[in-house]
């Protein structure tokens, strides 16, 4: 990653095309050069690959201050779009490290025929390919005004902007969503009042320990209104059929998460045609007992939470090499050099950022999580693209 840049691309049997793209820049010079630095290395990057303007399909930029920079960000080409080609951009308060400003992980699609891609609203997306409909929602947060407001009323709140977006397509947060990423902005003080709303708001929705749960990371973030305590992003498929989603988990590894009393999913999995995609939801260095190991060793952390991910992928017939990114999220900074190494070796050329995100439990110094697609045909299931 000599220039910053990596990624991976995967070729359906069908002529369509994933590709998973990450952007890092150095930790110099100031605000503006960094961000200039990102854009034309995506921009290089996209150039290289053929990858026309109305491929992209998701891009989330990590910033280190965003009371300050999402101004910017907001009138970069990270983010502008026009009505015939709309993306769904996620910015959200995540220190890239070694000490850099800005980062970039972008999801861009090519398919034999057009994606059709429309804004229903700000903040969310509705992208078709494959007779399917994908739902990409970003920035879902509460705008608080004063700080009145609870991290249990701002889960509800953004919740229910989902759950209204799904509805307004003919979809329930039960059916269709398939993943969220739910940011807190001081994770250990307001991560037990999100895990309360979302389990009340689950149960209200049919979302239970005898039903499913949806794959998801509850992370150290913060979005661009000063007095949101949570922000959340989410996907959801429209046109699922019966069989296409199974979840994940190896119990000889890892307990259900509602033994300790949360409410996600590990992974969950989604067959179609020529392939077969995983959500890797965060995941971190935990035992068959829920308990957390490797106290105070983030290697060995690490590495337990990779053989933890690599127990997943192999539950629904995939390995760590159909990984196609990775989200590192570090509670010490200090810990970055050694990481990085560590990944360099284990998982070389994977697209990765390593960003300063505390997690929910205070012993956990490291956690994972990312998207796998398997070159696995399920000829009776949808094509993907």
């Amino acid at each position: 990653m000599a220039d910053g840049t990596r990624r991976k691309t995967f070729h359906g049997a069908n002529g369509s095309a994933e590709h998973f793209i990450t952007v890092t820049v150095p930790p110099t010079g100031n605000w503006n050069e960094q961000l200039e630095a990102l854009e034309a290395r995506y921009a290089a990057t996209l150039s290289a690959a053929g990858l026309p303007p109305e491929s992209a399909v998701f891009r989330r930029v990590f910033v280190s201050d965003m009371l300050n920079q999402a101004p910017a960000v907001e009138h970069s080409s990270l983010v502008r779009d026009t009505p015939e080609n709309p993306v769904a951009v996620s910015i959200i308060q995540q220190p890239p490290l070694p000490g850099a400003k800005i980062a970039l992980f972008a999801y861009h699609l090519g398919s034999s025929s057009p994606l059709v891609k429309r804004r229903l609203s700000r903040r969310h997306v509705l992208v078709q390919s494959g007779g399917q409909r994908h739902l990409w929602s970003t920035r879902l947060c509460a705008g608080a005004q004063d700080d009145g407001s609870s991290a249990h009323a701002q889960t509800l709140q953004v919740f229910d902007d989902l759950i209204e977006a799904l509805a307004s397509q003919g979809g329930t947060l039960s059916e269709h969503c398939l993943r969220t990423w739910i940011y807190l902005k001081d994770v250990d003080v307001f991560y037990h009042g999100m895990v309360q709303a979302r389990a009340d708001l689950f149960a209200r929705h049919g979302l239970t320990d005898k039903t499913h749960y949806i794959a998801s990371t509850g992370i150290e973030g913060a979005c661009a209104h000063q007095y949101d305590r949570v922000a959340m992003d989410a996907y959801s498929v429209l046109d699922l059929q019966p069989g296409q989603v199974s979840y994940l988990n190896d119990f000889s590894k890892m307990c259900p998460t509602h033994d300790y009393q949360v409410t996600f999913e590990r992974g969950t999995r989604v067959g179609y045609a020529d392939r077969a995609h995983y959500f890797i939801s965060g995941t971190a260095s935990i035992d068959r007992n829920g308990r957390v190991v490797h106290l105070l060793d983030v290697i060995a952390q690490l590495g337990r939470a990779l053989e933890n991910l690599e127990a997943l992928l192999q539950d629904g017939g995939a390995s760590l090499a159909d990984m196609m990114y990775l989200l590192v999220y570090l509670r010490d900074p200090a810990d970055h050099a050694r990481v990085l190494a560590y990944l360099d070796e284990r998982l070389p050329d994977l697209p990765t950022v390593i960003l300063h995100g505390p997690v929910c439990r205070p012993e956990w110094l490291i956690e994972v999580e990312g998207v796998a697609v398997a070159d696995i045909p399920h000829p009776a299931l949808p094509p993907f693209a």
